[in-house]
């Protein structure tokens, strides 16, 4: 199964200026995962130190938002995340 990941333009120096890579899972943890195993350092910039996403990390699933299931929704052939890093400031 070859799920598609949209890279926000802050990460895209940890997947070697890539903006889209495929990655395999049944859900949106294990394409994460998968995403970690092929560029190590993501793991670190989306998820604090019990295993959360940060709370500024958004997933899309096909422009959906996965809240609250997040990292367990599912996803099959064919569907693209899109990850968000949502910004502040002032």
């Amino acid at each position: 199964m070859s799920v598609r990941i949209r890279i926000h333009p802050l990460l895209q120096d940890l997947a070697n200026g890539q903006d889209i890579v495929d990655v395999k899972g049944e859900n949106v943890g294990k394409c994460l995962a998968d995403l970690d195993r092929q560029f190590p350092g993501m793991r670190e910039t989306l998820f604090d130190k019990g295993g959360k996403l940060l709370k500024h990390v958004e997933i899309f699933i096909n422009g959906k938002t996965t809240f609250p299931e997040e990292l367990m929704a599912p996803v099959k052939d064919g569907d693209e995340l899109s990850i968000l890093m949502l910004l502040s400031g002032g």
